[in-house]
């Protein structure tokens, strides 16, 4: 049965209810159901817009209409969406016998829309799409450790695990975003015969498809309906200094003094984990952090604002564990001993789910950490879903089930995310492990996790922070030389550290951290002291050659602010990402598309990066540009005509980037 139903083209079949409704201009939203209500859970897209849209129903089926984009459902249940000039951009893969003049007509009964039920009445649902186009590339979906760009042929899983970020949007150079808006762990395969979407355990189907003239359209259509990044604060712009881990208060000030002494451009230095006396306490330890005050004061003089680890495990020693097990603050199990994790300590984590258990670690980071001026927080272990609370005068952004998040007074909050302009208005950074769908409007910059530090990682580095960006995650960042092993004495690893640098100068946030060997002794023996630290990770610890090269790039990025401060601002208004695959500039060059280890800083900075050690040369693309306009190297020693490619020198102080430049 067909019919419309408050602006929806709605279909019931036995116990299924099928919604298709407009959601933003261009664009379609799809829910289905067995229950007998369809849930109302909107989960990452936001409040519905009223685009113009039309409703058309036949004996056939029925139609609906919303700018470029047109659904079609049959008789027989199957959903079709066409764009404005009649091409197919996804179609349901069905084979079954409800609909005999189907030409798809088929005995071997696979649905489109399947619901397995499973005990406790949720459903293990399956989608299936035809893969319609052999030649098709599919981008985004988040972050994976892997060196294709293009996912087309790819089997994803749809989980969080430390350096794998789950952002079910794909981009399809077919003309098409496509979101699976369910947060339920699962998988998405890409595939060349049939494509797919999986949920383990959820209560409904529900996507998202837009369609667009450019990849820019289709990501900006995307980001209007998940929402945008807060504008970047200004110390988001230039280089962050960080390793693991800072021992002490006067080890930390002695390098941020270091830094000024050298007169090297720097933001934000950061204290890691176990400065703390054990975990659950969210405070420093006074043994090794004496005075929090006067370290804070001295790192504002010095122009350097700082970032503080926040853990959500909380030690059974702790003070604070009887009080929040008498009051049901901590997660519990089935059966067992209530232990989540035995690393530095026999820990729980706090229940993220109840508000008073948020509330009460916030209260302990407000009086800790936040009243003494530190507003930047780096939120370990944080989960796919996310939401915002108000209580107590502050609004405050927080992991679904176990990370707390930065706060900043409510007044400053409404101002914002009513986009409104509020005096004395303070934009958050939450420094996080993984993100997921809509995550970026509460000022989530997501960093690559604790990833190898070799030249196969690198490498899949780029294609997870260019595919983040498509996905709608435009704040992203990794660690400068990977984060486990690397000695900085060592020359293979210094080479590979160079040549991740001058990625790193343009990547959205520049920040060097990393677990360097060898580990140092350890400098106590009460408190977080047991967990030994890396071996140094300043930029002067890797030798006089590798440091003027990482100065030379140091100055680079400061002298890119203005640049980069306008990248964030396109981030912020419009959803843009601060680094692009080549198609997303050059969407009608298809070279453009077959491109995966070149990148867009922007829409004028070309980005080569030297991804194999040894290499002197590389060869570059450089697409074509409009009548007048070349392509000059970043020194501005070459000019070169656009739609070609070109061999470049790149000797070790020198990563290949190339400028849009107008010749008159």
């Amino acid at each position: 049965m067909l019919y419309e139903e408050r602006g929806r083209l709605c279909y019931r079949y036995d116990a299924e209810q099928v919604w298709i409704e407009p959601w933003g201009d261009n664009a379609l939203r799809v829910r289905a159901t067995k229950l007998s209500t369809m849930p109302g859970e909107d989960w990452a897209l936001e409040r519905k817009t009223e685009p113009r849209s039309s409703i058309e129903i036949s004996e056939d089926g029925g139609t609906i209409s919303c700018g470029k984009i047109k659904a079609c459902i049959t008789s027989g249940g199957k959903i079709t969406m066409r764009n404005r000039n009649g091409d197919v951009l996804l179609e349901e893969y069905a084979r079954n016998r409800r609909d005999v003049l189907d030409p798809k007509c088929s005995a071997i009964e696979v649905e489109a829309r399947e619901f397995k039920p499973i005990p406790g009445g949720d459903y293990h649902l399956t989608m299936r799409l035809e893969s319609l186009d052999p030649n098709e590339k599919i981008f985004g979906m988040g972050q994976y450790q892997q060196p294709q760009l293009d996912l087309k042929g790819h089997d994803l899983e749809l989980a969080h695990r430390n350096s794998q970020a789950s952002v079910p949007f794909a981009l399809s150079s077919c003309g098409y975003g496509f979101l699976w808006n369910n947060p339920a762990i699962g998988r998405a395969v890409l595939g060349k015969n049939i494509m797919s979407f999986e949920a383990y355990s959820t209560r409904s189907l529900d996507y998202w498809v837009v369609a667009g003239d450019t990849p820019s359209e289709i990501v900006e259509a995307y980001a209007n309906v998940t929402g945008k990044v807060p504008m970047m604060p200004e110390y988001g712009l230039g280089f962050w200094q960080c390793k693991l881990r800072y021992q002490t208060q006067e080890e930390l000030l002695e390098v941020a003094r270091e830094y000024r002494r050298r007169q090297l451009p720097i933001d934000l230095i950061v204290v890691d984990f176990f400065h703390w006396p054990k975990q659950g306490e969210w405070k420093f330890d006074p043994t090794y952090w004496p005075d929090p005050d006067a370290m804070i004061r001295e790192l504002a003089q010095l122009k350097i604002e700082l970032m503080v680890s926040i853990w959500p495990t909380v030690d059974k020693l702790s003070e604070n564990y009887q009080e929040m097990l008498e009051h049901g603050y901590l997660i519990r199990v089935d059966r067992g001993i209530r232990t989540a994790m035995d690393f530095q300590g026999d820990t729980v984590h706090f229940d993220a789910t109840n508000p008073a258990s948020r509330k009460y670690v916030w209260e302990k980071c407000k009086t800790n950490y936040y009243s003494k001026g530190i507003k930047v927080f780096w939120l370990d272990e944080a989960e796919p879903e996310y939401s915002v609370y108000d209580f107590d005068n502050y609004r405050y952004y927080l992991g679904s089930n176990l990370s707390i998040g930065n706060l900043y007074p409510r007044e400053y909050a409404r101002a914002f995310f009513e986009g409104q302009e509020g005096e004395g208005q303070k934009n958050i950074i939450n420094l996080l492990r993984c993100a997921w769908a809509g995550s970026q409007k509460y000022g989530a910059l997501v960093w690559s996790g604790d990833i190898a530090s070799s030249w196969p990682s690198l490498r899949n580095q780029i294609a997870a922070g260019l595919n983040m960006g498509i996905a709608g995650i435009p704040w992203w960042t990794t660690d400068i030389g990977g984060f486990h092993g690397g000695d900085p004495t060592d020359a293979k690893f210094r080479e590979l550290f160079v040549r991740w640098f001058q990625w790193g100068t343009f990547c959205p946030v520049m920040r060097l951290h990393g677990d360097r060997e060898p580990r140092q002794p350890q400098h106590g023996t009460t408190g977080g002291a047991t967990c030994r630290s890396g071996a140094d990770n300043e930029v002067w610890s890797y030798g006089p050659e590798v440091y003027n090269i990482c100065k030379k790039y140091m100055v680079i990025r400061e002298e890119l602010r203005d640049y980069t401060r306008s990248l964030m601002m396109q981030a912020h208004e419009s959803g843009t990402p601060v680094i692009r695959p080549l198609f997303y500039e050059f969407a009608h060059d298809t070279k453009c598309w077959e491109i995966s280890h070149q990148y867009m800083y922007g829409g004028s900075y070309l980005c080569c990066p030297v991804l194999d050690p040894g290499q002197t040369r590389l060869s570059a693309y450089l697409p074509p540009l409009a009548d007048g306009t070349k392509w000059k190297s970043f020194n501005g020693e070459q000019t070169f005509f656009g739609g070609q490619f070109v061999e470049v020198d790149c000797p070790l102080d020198t990563m290949p980037v190339f400028v849009r430049e107008i010749i008159s």
